[in-house]
């Protein structure tokens, strides 16, 4: 998932536009924008949603369902010992390989 400052930083630049380019765009402080560029603090949403705003992009948020089986699997593995990895990895791949 990328960070708002990376989200911010892309639609700045496919824009064409300097930091403050966008500053004078937004009313926002060129400095500000670099902090949130360099991750060192965050925007609130709708302040994110209207700097990309006018770098000419939107923002896409929707709700998923959350699919806890993935890091259930991860870390019934990471209990396992490492030679137990070792043995269950083998073991999965000479069955996959006699299929």
């Amino acid at each position: 998932m990328s960070s708002s400052g990376s989200l911010l930083r892309e639609a700045r630049l496919r824009a064409g536009l300097s930091q403050g380019d966008l500053g004078e765009r937004t009313g926002k402080d060129r400095a500000q924008i670099a902090r949130w560029e360099r991750d060192a603090n965050s925007p609130p949403y709708e302040t994110l949603r209207t700097l990309v705003r006018a770098c000419g992009f939107d923002l896409s948020t929707e709700l998923v369902a959350y699919d806890a089986a993935p890091t259930e699997r991860v870390q019934a593995v990471l209990d396992l010992s490492p030679q137990d990895r070792l043995a269950r990895m083998v073991e999965r791949r000479g069955a996959g390989e006699g299929s």
